[in-house]
């Protein structure tokens, strides 16, 4: 039988839960005797991923012309235009109603697979029904990511029928292989991890939250694995609550498990999310989550002093208040601890794969 050809197209594979997934698959892909080839728009490579690599960002300027698009566009055609594969799938954001409907109908020249990694879907879909329909409707399937991203979907858009769900995954194998690399902090930690270019994170309620709790006063400090244009300003905001000291922003790691790993839990302060990579990472790393339970997603993660705490979504003194119970209550933290291994398995690649496959064999 011939082997199928698949494209994944993302915007790199680095800096973020989305990257990370498309490199997961990228491997089981390729370990199941499959030909992946991956399209990246941005050079900017951290993952360990499996196939052929055409990068765009390669011929990117810095000035981003009309031209310059223009050239990119039709490398892109002419790449699609010489592989003839069988599926394409689709993890970029997709934010421009004219850019989209060009490569649905220029480029795109197979069954297309487009995924939404966020509960806020007009990053992944246009607001407008007729534009989602017209550009989405006749596509392979539409991925949501969790339960409640699909009923959103189909509620939002109910002539689109061929929405579907897909967990993202992980490599629980992949995770602990960097546990055992050095962490040299001479201090106990909680730990927020994520981008602040836009503060969609919220890691000002974040230090807001750890200010207000006992935690500092424990000798308990924050740190912040991330890079982003706001650090000035969280900065100042933990100098303005009096944590500077206990704040510690570390920058961008790639190996951010190992940090993880040692901290006494991770906190998610998110105003939205639409899966939340980082919390089932941190469970894989056996360590618990505190997080606000976002509208959608976040519940399909977290069980509720089971491996962490939801918090009532935005309620910053419910928030400290999770963080100082999560210290002070050992039995819990034990608890949670033990259990969160376990409850992300469902999540590993080897049980979301085959999901893959079977769509892809449907």
């Amino acid at each position: 039988m011939k082997s199928k050809k698949i494209a994944l197209v993302g915007f790199r594979l680095n800096g973020g839960g989305c990257g990370r997934v498309l490199a997961n698959l990228s491997n089981y892909l390729f370990e199941q005797g499959i030909e992946v080839h991956i399209v990246i728009f941005h050079n900017d490579i951290g993952y360990d991923f499996s196939g052929t690599l055409f990068n765009l960002g390669k011929i990117k300027s810095e000035s981003n012309t009309i031209f310059n698009k223009i050239k990119r566009f039709i490398h892109l055609k002419q790449y699609f235009t010489t592989h003839c594969f069988d599926y394409i799938i689709d993890f970029r954001f997709r934010k421009s109603i004219i850019q989209e409907l060009l490569i649905s109908k220029f480029i795109y020249n197979t069954k297309t697979i487009y995924t939404v990694h966020s509960s806020q879907l007009e990053v992944y879909l246009p607001k407008s029904k007729f534009w989602t329909e017209l550009i989405f409707g006749k596509s392979f399937k539409v991925i949501a990511i969790t339960e409640g991203m699909q009923d959103m979907i189909l509620k939002k858009y109910p002539k689109l029928k061929n929405v579907e769900m897909i967990y993202n995954s992980i490599s629980i194998q992949q995770i602990q292989n960097k546990l055992n690399d050095n962490v040299c902090l001479n201090y106990n930690y909680i730990i927020g991890v994520g981008q602040f270019n836009t503060n969609e994170k919220q890691f000002d309620k974040l230090i807001e939250a750890y200010a207000k709790s006992k935690l500092a006063s424990k000798e308990i400090h924050l740190v912040i694995l991330g890079e982003g244009v706001l650090l000035e300003s969280l900065k100042i905001c933990a100098r303005n609550n009096n944590v500077i000291s206990k704040v510690h922003f570390l920058g961008f790691k790639n190996n951010p498990f190992k940090y993880i790993k040692h901290a006494k839990y991770l906190v998610m302060s998110s105003k939205y999310e639409g899966f939340g990579m980082v919390l089932i990472e941190a469970l894989a790393c056996e360590t618990p989550v505190v997080a606000f339970n976002c509208p959608i997603g976040l519940n399909e993660i977290i069980q509720h002093n089971i491996n962490g705490l939801l918090i009532e979504h935005q309620n910053v003194e419910a928030l400290t208040n999770g963080m100082n119970t999560l210290i002070e209550d050992y039995d819990l933290h034990k608890h949670c601890k033990k259990n969160a291994l376990k409850s992300v398995e469902k999540f590993e690649i080897n049980n979301i794969g085959p999901q893959w496959l079977t769509l892809l064999n449907s």
